[in-house]
């Protein structure tokens, strides 16, 4: 499965546009986030994917989770996104 890290930065439309080729192609993909603005990215970005693939018959859901990662050796929370398809 492949893992797409999302910052407070980062563009929905691309981040969209990337979740809605990895799910074309395979069943599912992981949206990463650490932090509150980058959340809000994630989950917009998924919404935007939504609408990218329904023209082709697909609808996604998404299941958050809690996830432990580590960065720059610090243990941190992220929110973690499997979407698939239904």
């Amino acid at each position: 499965m492949e893992t797409l890290k999302v910052k407070n930065n980062s563009q929905p439309k691309s981040v969209a546009g990337a979740i809605a080729n990895v799910v074309r192609n395979d069943e599912s993909v992981e949206v990463v986030a650490i932090g509150a603005g980058a959340v809000n990215q994630a989950v917009k970005s998924i919404a935007i994917a939504r609408g990218y693939v329904a023209p082709n018959g697909i609808d996604l859901i998404s299941i958050p989770s809690f996830h432990q990662i580590e960065v720059d050796d610090v243990q941190k929370t992220s929110i973690k996104f499997i979407v698939e398809k239904r």
